[in-house]
């Protein structure tokens, strides 16, 4: 019988990580344990507010599957079960984890995948334009930087300054649902003339509907508009790629099916993390191969990984051992 368990854990955030919507310091997250004689399997999820998730719900969501996990539920099942978001996904990538040390076989042999090292972008938390120039400059041997701006003013400024600090550097800024119609064109006419490569979410998600009706200077990336799978085919006209997070889809199985379907949609892939440990992001290393840009960086934000993570070498990730997961 598979026993399921899930405690809450925090890890400090090196300095202070700062998006259009919060600042914070510490980094919160659930991690789920299945049981099954000497096998035991992990996943780690991040609970969003801006999805109306909090620790104590997660946390309660994944107890409340303890019976249906013991009595056989599958992960296939399990997709029926519960609805995408952070609880689901601990208990997906638990299950997948599990699944792989019963067997003995790596999660990725199992998809017939090969893993390979990848290149991730490497974050610049909102502040001032100075700021932001100087992080960007200290940064600045990093191939690729995902700026962080969404302020109602100046962020035209901040992205010239950081292309002044960092020249030869390939730009993506997230604007975390910041900008709005009086100041989008201004905003994505800055971008073209910084050569920012991605531009990613520009507007809240409810109110995405202008991007339908103006060209698109930078291609322009989902995130906070996609969930599941099911969600791309709304987002054509709208969006030219889309930003694929376990935490989003609920978990791994279904973030495979999003890849495979933005692909058929013509969609860039973008695959994406939160502020998260080395074991919620390596099951996104499975995303990664042959995504058109990876933004997994969440353990170089905290000021201390797990004992067992992942390689980071400058900005080149490296698939993770046996131990930490899958």
């Amino acid at each position: 019988m598979t026993a399921l368990t899930a405690v809450a854990e925090e890890y400090p955030i090196a300095g202070v990580f700062s998006i259009s919507r919060e600042r914070r310091t510490i980094a919160r997250m659930v991690v789920a344990t299945l049981t099954d004689g000497p096998h035991v399997g992990r996943g780690e999820a991040v609970p969003y507010p801006r999805y109306g998730e909090s620790v104590e719900g997660v946390l309660a969501d994944i107890l409340a599957m303890s019976d249906r996990i013991a009595a056989g539920l599958t992960r296939e099942e399990l997709q029926a079960a519960m609805p995408a978001g952070a609880a689901r996904n601990a208990i997906d990538l638990a299950m997948w984890d599990l699944e792989a040390k019963r067997s003995g076989t790596r999660v990725a042999d199992m998809l017939g995948q090969t893993m390979a090292p990848v290149t991730t972008a490497y974050t610049i938390g909102l502040g001032e334009a100075e700021e932001m120039a100087e992080a960007a400059r200290n940064a600045g041997d990093r191939p690729l930087l995902k700026i962080k701006l969404g302020r109602p003013l100046g962020d035209d400024v901040r992205i010239q300054a950081i292309r002044a600090a960092v020249p030869n550097a390939t730009l993506i800024v997230d604007a975390n649902e910041g900008w709005s119609d009086n100041n989008l064109l201004i905003n994505m006419s800055a971008c073209k003339a910084a050569k920012v490569a991605l531009i990613e979410q520009p507007l809240p998600a409810n109110r995405d509907g202008a991007l339908a009706t103006v060209s698109h200077p930078v291609p322009i990336c989902a995130d906070e508009s996609v969930h599941a799978s099911t969600d791309l085919a709304a987002l054509k006209g709208r969006y030219d790629a889309v930003n694929i997070k376990l935490d989003k889809t609920g978990g791994l199985t279904e973030a495979l099916k999003a890849v495979e379907e933005a692909r058929r949609l013509d969609l860039m892939v973008m695959v994406g993390c939160m502020v998260t440990t080395s074991l919620g992001i390596a099951p996104a290393m499975l995303l990664t191969q042959g995504a058109a840009y990876v933004d997994i960086d969440g353990p170089l934000m905290l000021a201390r990984d797990r004992d067992e993570g992942l390689t980071f070498d400058g900005s080149t990730v490296y698939p993770p051992s046996a131990e930490l997961w899958g």
